[in-house]
């Protein structure tokens, strides 16, 4: 198994992905990592942390060059292996791909992933490293064209079919990433839930978070909520505006960073429109969608516009489409003829894909023992 990984400055890949191989290795496979940056820095002794982008784009080919060909050597002794690299980069010389054509049809990997995160994290380890050059703009284009050239070279090197969106984050997604590469028997799910309208019921985001937490035991799965700060950060920025704060606070303890109210406001739009891209394109890498519709306090259904629309391009895009309906009436046809199933309980659920082949007796992977 040969994987490239891809991504942004500021998402700490190198932490995410030594993680990824030692969950990979307390499952009995060996994943040897290649970190590209790394080891340019290790060729290049005379270039300061932090500096390597500065140096002549002709300078900065070579060194990329000569490293990928040791990669090159290792893959071929070597089961399994991972690449952490860039599929684009955006810095003083302007926007330029951070990739060879020709050695990634040499290596011809198995599968491509690009890792994303949160603008607002991605801003706070920049400004943790004193890397906060870039506009929350810049970033928030940077994150679609690494996406864009990413799933551009898989489809060049190895066609549709390898190219997956992962988001970087706790043991949970190390795992997610783990089963991608080792365990692709597993069925790929995308989850489906009421998000920004159930922000004040306990319950509901209770019994949303306990079907997470379920589906994740059985299931590759790509969810949604594991972006959990970013929406959050807009209706924050529009409230601090209102108020006539200059500046917001977004995140929890460790991850907490301070941003500028107006250069937040000036990318809501770019936040709402990858993230309707974005969730879509995270359905068609998937087998099937399972939603959950809580019932509100009166009763009614807790379904958005956005789960509808959900559910509708998994139905139109020929996957499997599944519904935990909690609520005490029936649902309307617009879920019945468009769902494989419906069911009443996450229990049911469960049963129903055990049952039927969707899912192992047992969960997989050494954090759902």
């Amino acid at each position: 198994m040969k994987v490239v990984v891809t991504g942004q400055v500021g998402l700490d890949k190198k932490e995410f992905l030594d993680r990824v191989a030692e969950i990979a290795a307390e499952q009995g496979h060996r994943l040897k990592t290649f970190h590209v940056g790394d080891m340019m820095y290790r060729e290049a002794p005379d270039v300061a942390r932090g500096k390597i982008l500065d140096l002549p784009l002709s300078r900065l080919e070579n060194l990329r060059r000569s490293v990928f060909k040791d990669i090159l050597a290792a893959s071929k002794t070597e089961s399994n292996i991972l690449v952490n690299t860039h599929a684009t980069f955006r810095w003083h010389h302007g926007l330029f791909f951070a990739f060879d054509h020709d050695q990634m049809i040499q290596l011809d990997a198995d599968l491509y992933i690009v890792l994303v995160d949160s603008i607002d994290q991605v801003y706070r380890r920049l400004k943790r490293d004193a890397q906060a050059d870039h506009s929350l703009k810049d970033l928030m284009v940077w994150r679609e064209e690494e996406i864009l050239a990413t799933e551009l070279l898989s489809r060049i090197v190895r066609g549709h079919g390898c190219f997956y969106i992962c988001v970087r984050g706790d043991d949970i997604l190390a795992e997610t990433m783990s089963r991608l590469m080792f365990r692709p028997e597993m069925k790929k799910a995308y989850l489906s839930f009421p998000m920004s309208h159930v922000m004040d019921m306990p319950d509901v985001l209770r019994e949303i978070e306990e079907f997470r937490r379920e589906m994740k035991r059985h299931f590759i799965c790509f969810d949604p909520a594991d972006m959990e700060t970013e929406k959050p950060l807009s209706f924050a920025a529009i409230d601090a505006a209102r108020q006539g704060h200059r500046t917001v606070d977004i995140g929890e303890q460790d991850r907490r960073v301070t941003m500028d109210v107006q250069e937040v406001l000036g990318i809501i739009p770019d936040i709402d429109g990858q993230i309707y891209v974005r969730d879509f394109k995270l359905i068609d890498q998937a087998d099937m969608i399972v939603s959950i519709i809580p019932a509100l306090r009166d009763g009614k259904p807790a379904i958005s516009s956005g789960v509808e629309r959900e559910l509708q391009h998994a139905h139109e895009s020929t996957r499997d489409v599944f519904v935990v309906w909690k609520p005490a009436c029936e649902p309307s046809p617009f879920i019945t003829e468009t769902c494989t199933k419906i069911f009443r309980t996450t229990d049911e659920a469960i049963k129903y894909f055990l049952k039927n082949g969707y899912a192992d007796q047992e969960p997989h992977g050494t954090l759902f023992q």
